[in-house]
């Protein structure tokens, strides 16, 4: 059925099938037939940053990024959802067309530049919906704020959602925002990272609760990079590290008409740099520090794939738009299976 209602949505331009879709979902939901159309999943909990995840099967950002469909997409049977990235203040994004199907190569171009409504208006979506599930709300920097003035955004949003969200992703990774991914390196890195913790104690103290924080980072690192950016995530008590945002290689779709558009590459391309980075930041913390593994996952193998590598938790997108929902089950039972041979 799937397969059918993804050809229909090919059709119509990326963008606005994903809005068509999103909006079908709802539709599907609201009537109470969501259900026929998903297999129920059979509970695989996992307790990660000291949260109790029904499968440790979630969705990444940038699916719903201003929580308009959590419900819907809730009841497919993630094991967590994360919506965003969510900026201080509304912005456009990037120009359109601003998203490419490569579906020779299971992949998605992308420079949407953390198009979204803001803080307030995520929020009050949030407050309508009734999904109880575990939530990630991912939060970023306005393109428009200079890159020495970060620090503010980023605890503009930490402080906005901390109350909501069940844990809290920083994106210092797209490609798409201006100098966004230079924040990962250096001194700059460091600073954010005691910014953010500073803010996470300030709500922790205030609102009597703790939530833990993840930061997405970029597979384009290299051995270096990563063994700096692990060793500052374990200094600062980061909880979690997201592993990893989209690339801005084109090694893999070489020759494609749309191996030239500007953006992030996602989908199957992205699969073994992400397993590369999971790999070298695991030999760096171990356990201390749990890893969320994203890029490239489209059947259950490359689910496990992550896991192998060191990953407690997977996240899926692109993978998702081709595969549908039979993705979800198809991961955590591959998942559990690698568990049953442990």
């Amino acid at each position: 059925m799937y397969g059918l209602i993804r050809n229909l949505l090919f059709r119509l331009p990326a963008e606005r099938a994903h809005h068509v879709a999103l909006s079908g979902l709802d539709k599907a939901h609201n009537l109470g037939v969501l259900k026929a159309f998903t297999k129920e999943i059979t509970p695989l909990p996992v307790t990660v940053m000291g949260l109790e995840f029904p499968n440790p099967v979630g969705l990444a950002a940038g699916l719903d990024k201003n929580a308009e469909h959590v419900d819907a997409l809730g009841a497919l049977g993630f094991g967590f959802i994360e919506v965003g990235t969510v900026t201080p203040l509304s912005q456009p994004g990037n120009p359109q067309p601003r998203m490419f199907r490569l579906p020779e190569h299971g992949a998605i171009i992308n420079r949407m530049g953390f198009n979204n409504e803001g803080l307030d208006y995520l929020l009050n979506n949030l407050a309508r919906q009734r999904y109880r599930g575990i939530l990630g709300i991912n939060v970023g920097k306005n393109k428009d704020t200079p890159a020495d003035q970060a620090e503010a955004d980023y605890r503009k949003g930490i402080a906005a959602v901390y109350s909501r969200a069940d844990y809290i992703a920083v994106n210092v990774s797209s490609p798409n925002t201006p100098g966004l991914r230079d924040l990962q390196f250096g001194d700059s890195f460091r600073q954010l990272l005691a910014a953010i913790k500073e803010e996470q104690r300030v709500q922790a103290e205030a609102q009597g609760k703790y939530v833990p924080v993840a930061v997405k980072i970029a597979p384009d690192m290299d051995d270096a990079e990563i063994r700096f950016v692990a060793q500052s995530l374990r200094d600062a008590e980061i909880d979690g590290v997201i592993a990893t945002n989209t690339t801005v290689s084109r090694d893999a779709v070489a020759g494609h008409r749309f191996a030239t558009e500007a953006g992030g590459l996602s989908g199957e391309p992205v699969r073994l740099p992400s397993v590369r980075v999971i790999q070298a930041l695991y030999a760096e913390l171990g356990d201390s520090l749990p890893i969320i593994g994203v890029g490239g996952i489209h059947d259950g193998d490359s689910a496990a794939e992550k896991i192998r590598a060191g990953a407690r938790l997977v996240q899926v997108y692109t993978g998702f738009i081709y595969r549908g929902p039979a993705l979800i089950d198809e991961a955590v039972a591959a998942i559990r299976r690698l568990g049953e041979k442990a």
